[in-house]
């Protein structure tokens, strides 16, 4: 192997999040000890960070002052390639531009039998407009750094009824549903945990005193939050039983609409919540499946009422 291409496949192994001994890379170029000692010189007077691990005798790449060439493999590339494309029109304002470039800088050089994967996966796909508010990606880096940092973080909250408050809140997580961003963190005001959805916050810099982080107030955060956004800020909270699987149902129903619960392989509980029993009644009358009603009762006589006149409407006329 060449000098050059021994050091690009170097470059690749130590790109990988792993340490390597001498033995192992020597073994995989193979060279011997010497040439990996020499190559990592090179790899190092080149500028790229190369630690040796103490007590390890081995090597790893750390961060330098300059991005060195990725190397990837057929399914790396076309994994980044697709991420790309979708990021181009995701729910991440301003991001787009700057997919475009790195998605045409990559294609260029992508190899033919890899372009051709890529293209067959582009033809056979159609993908729909985001209908959803874009998210500043400025405002996931403040989150996401007040999080790693334990930093409590200030911000203005434009509330559901557009109420523009002021909000201190410990950051935990960041949670995307597939429509919107989500922050769970414990509010101070409120001294109790809420979500926050990211496209409505503006921080105010500079961010608060760190802290110490709490335990999460669920294991499956996921879960939490769409508990939250889809029955919690509701004036009616609905509990139905669903004549379907959970499976099913969640082919119809996303997170941000309901909380779905299995019961057997035939029934789910679905938990929702609308300000409208009007919302609640239709859309769950247009899933196509068999349902029951449990709770609340205004819905339950609700839908009683409105079984009575779309009866009478179809009923023949004397």
């Amino acid at each position: 192997m060449e000098t050059s291409a021994r050091l690009l496949e170097l470059l690749s192994l130590l790109q990988t999040p792993r340490e390597w001994t001498g033995a192992e890379l020597a073994e995989r170029l193979q060279v011997d000890a010497r040439t990996i000692r020499r190559d990592i010189d090179k790899l190092r007077t080149l500028g790229y960070p190369v630690h040796a691990v103490a007590g390890a005798a081995g090597y790893r790449l750390g961060a330098g002052v300059k991005l060195p060439p990725l190397l990837l493999n057929d399914d790396e590339a076309v994994a980044v390639v697709v991420g790309l494309r979708t990021a181009a029109g995701g729910t991440i304002a301003g991001i787009e531009e700057n997919s475009l470039q790195a998605l045409a800088k990559l294609e260029q050089i992508l190899p033919a039998r890899l372009r051709h994967r890529v293209s067959a996966l582009q033809a056979a796909t159609v993908a729909m407009p985001a209908s959803t508010a874009p998210v500043d990606p400025d405002v996931l880096t403040v989150i996401a750094t007040a999080i790693r940092d334990h930093e409590q973080l200030r911000f203005d909250y434009r509330t559901h009824s557009d109420t523009l408050i002021r909000r201190t809140a410990e950051p935990h997580r960041l949670v995307h549903t597939g429509r919107h961003w989500y922050l769970v963190g414990w509010d101070l005001d409120r001294t109790d945990w809420r979500t926050y959805r990211v496209d409505r916050l503006h921080p105010r810099i500079p961010n608060g005193p760190r802290f110490t982080p709490r335990e999460a107030p669920e294991v499956d955060l996921a879960g939490f939050v769409s508990r939250a956004v889809s029955t919690a800020p509701y004036r009616y909270r609905a509990r139905i039983t669903l004549e379907v699987s959970a499976a099913v149902a969640a082919d119809r129903i996303p997170p941000t609409v309901g909380v779905l619960e299995a019961i057997d392989d035939q029934h789910c509980l679905l938990h929702t919540g609308s300000n409208s029993l009007d919302e609640i009644a239709v859309y769950v009358g247009l899933f196509g499946f068999g349902f029951r009603v449990h709770e609340p009762p205004e819905l339950i006589a609700h839908l009683r009422a409105l079984a009575h006149r779309l009866t009478a409407a179809t009923s023949s006329q004397t």
